[in-house]
């Protein structure tokens, strides 16, 4: 019955986009080939699996202690499964190098090698999923308040080389997945008070990413990814916005836009249509930031509904890559995944169900009013059916009905933790 009703609503909503001039079929397809890339730190806290891992450090922090976290690799693997069935379409997963499967060995950070991801790359084949990847500085002993960043030759080069390996673990799922594996670079590196030091550590970090990206690797991009501050490192980050800005305008990298990465009012939307004239690519992490970078679950709020409406806009669908990035452990965590996805789907959705040539066309011809009225316009349309029959299509639960099989997997598997 449900599934009959969900029809008709979409019967409706196709004609309403019609007179429009939105073919809803053309977007549904467009939908389709949309592929968020879930993060794997969801499901356990950002703790991973090392042996020797100790506290959370680096500004990182996930707060909440709800029952059913995954403890270790298989039942981490289970819950992405969990989520990725709920989630209409077909997903990529982005791993941390924390996430390894060291099998109960110490493996420091710059002795990684593909071996402890084989098993990562052949589980993604099994399940038609694509990976991305992550070097992990932060959390060590050896993290501290700089890492790339370092002064201390030691400790910098340790960094390098964990990143260089984690570059070719990158390159090397890409290659098994016959697509590029992309990597996110992020260092926490800052000082927790006034310094006085800030063109020392900017340039020896500029130092130690031109060592990193000298080895060309052909099967995996490059991103980078700044910020404003994190806990403990409050007054001065090394890695801003404006520093990995310039340095992947003058060296071709990505630029990571982390909607949880900037002044509060900073619009991450607007830097979509200011940084493609300078990259090739974007990369995105969204998350709700709630007055600082607290990565609550992605849900349709405004800056992300405009975030999604600029790539549209900038005719940037095939030069933006999509991932997620919240870690919120005060509620059941498969629950964050799908809602923090889903989320964002319908932002997208939204975004390319707007006649944005049409109303392009007005702005240009001083029809300003006109303008305003059809994105006004375009808030009551019916695009919640189009989303619903995308559900029925993927043979995913439509609308809230996810919220029951959650349950039944929280009553048969996460619960027995």
């Amino acid at each position: 019955m449900k599934e009959s009703l969900v029809k008709q609503a979409y019967e409706v909503a196709r004609q309403r986009y019609a007179e429009i001039g939105v073919d809803t079929e053309q977007v549904l397809k467009q939908l389709q080939d949309f592929h968020l890339s879930l993060h794997c730190w969801q499901a356990d806290d950002v703790h991973g699996f090392e042996v020797q891992a100790g506290s959370m450090s680096g500004g990182i922090q996930s707060t909440g202690d709800f029952p059913g976290a995954a403890r270790n690799i298989d039942e981490l693997r289970s819950d992405i499964l969990k989520a990725k069935s709920l989630i209409p379409g077909n997903h990529r997963l982005n791993l941390h190098e924390i996430y390894g499967d060291f099998k109960g060995k110490v493996v420091d950070r710059d002795e990684v090698t593909v071996e402890y991801f084989q098993s990562w790359i052949d589980w993604a084949k099994d399940n038609n999923t694509k990976l991305d990847f992550n070097s992990s500085s932060f959390s060590h002993p050896k993290s501290g308040s700089l890492t790339l960043a370092n002064p201390d030759k030691g400790i910098r080069d340790f960094w390098i080389e964990h990143t260089k390996r984690c570059r070719d673990i990158a390159n090397e799922m890409g290659k098994a997945q016959d697509d590029p594996c992309i990597m996110n670079l992020w260092v926490h590196d800052g000082c927790k008070d006034v310094s006085v030091n800030h063109a020392l550590y900017r340039n020896t970090l500029k130092a130690s990413l031109d060592e990193i990206f000298a080895k060309p690797q052909p099967m995996m991009k490059d991103c980078i990814e700044g910020k404003v501050f994190g806990i403990g490192l409050e007054s001065f980050t090394v890695g801003s916005h404006d520093f990995y800005t310039a340095y992947a305008a003058q060296n071709d990298k990505i630029v990571t836009i982390d909607t949880g990465h900037y002044h509060p009012t900073e619009s991450p939307a607007d830097k979509v249509s200011a940084l493609l004239p300078f990259v090739k690519e974007l990369m995105l992490h969204v998350s709700r930031p709630i007055r600082w970078d607290s990565d609550h679950v992605t849900i349709m709020d405004d800056p992300t509904q405009e975030l999604f409406f600029e790539i549209v806009r900038a005719g940037a669908l095939d030069r933006v890559h999509y991932g997620l990035d919240f870690f919120d452990g005060s509620i059941n965590r498969i629950g964050a995944y799908v809602i923090g996805s889903r989320s964002a789907q319908k932002c997208m959705l939204r975004a390319l169900l707007e006649p944005v040539q049409t109303i392009s066309r007005l702005e240009l011809e001083g029809e300003g009013y006109k303008v305003l009225a059809l994105i006004e316009e375009q808030k009551a349309m019916p695009w919640q059916a189009v989303y619903d029959e995308f559900c029925v299509r993927n043979g995913v639960p439509v609308g809230a009905d996810f919220i029951a099989d959650i349950d039944r997997y929280v009553a048969e598997v996460t619960s027995k933790r």
